[in-house]
């Protein structure tokens, strides 16, 4: 059996054949990323890192008060299942899509069971960012979640 001689040639084709691969994967990733990152996520890291602890109080200060509002939609609205919320608590909510072109919109609800509401305004179709805001007094939980 005769072997063929392995030439500058080759090496330099599998050389560029190797890289061309690797290059091509890095600016693929690179694309995918930029087009999905959303923006930033805070201003100043040294100082989110000092009002981190603050944050932490705050958020055991809401586990305590046992107020849970879980968002859904209902057919063009946005409902809100509520647990353990006073009636005398003021809702809020503000929509947000998570990527893409800036839409944000605050809506207000009407009641429609004991345990839930119901936003008066329609909601288009798509993902959105739910940021509910329940307040009492001094008390206040905010949660945020995605529905699509």
């Amino acid at each position: 059996m005769m072997q063929k001689e392995f030439t500058g040639r080759k090496m330099a084709a599998i050389l560029v054949a190797g890289f061309g691969v690797v290059v091509a994967v890095n600016f693929t990733m690179a694309a995918i990323a930029s087009g999905s990152f959303s923006g930033v996520v805070v201003e100043n890291s040294y100082v989110a890192s000092q009002k981190f602890n603050g944050w932490l109080d705050q958020a055991e200060r809401q586990e305590a008060l046992g107020w849970n509002a879980e968002a859904s939609r209902l057919g063009d609205r946005l409902a809100l299942d509520l647990e353990n919320v006073p009636a005398s608590a003021t809702i809020y909510a503000q929509v947000r899509r998570p990527l893409g072109q800036a839409d944000t919109r605050e809506l207000t609800f009407v009641q429609t069971g004991e345990a839930r509401i119901l936003s008066s305004e329609a909601l288009p179709a798509g993902r959105w960012i739910v940021r509910v805001s329940i307040e009492r007094g001094d008390d206040r939980w905010v949660s945020e979640e995605q529905i699509g």
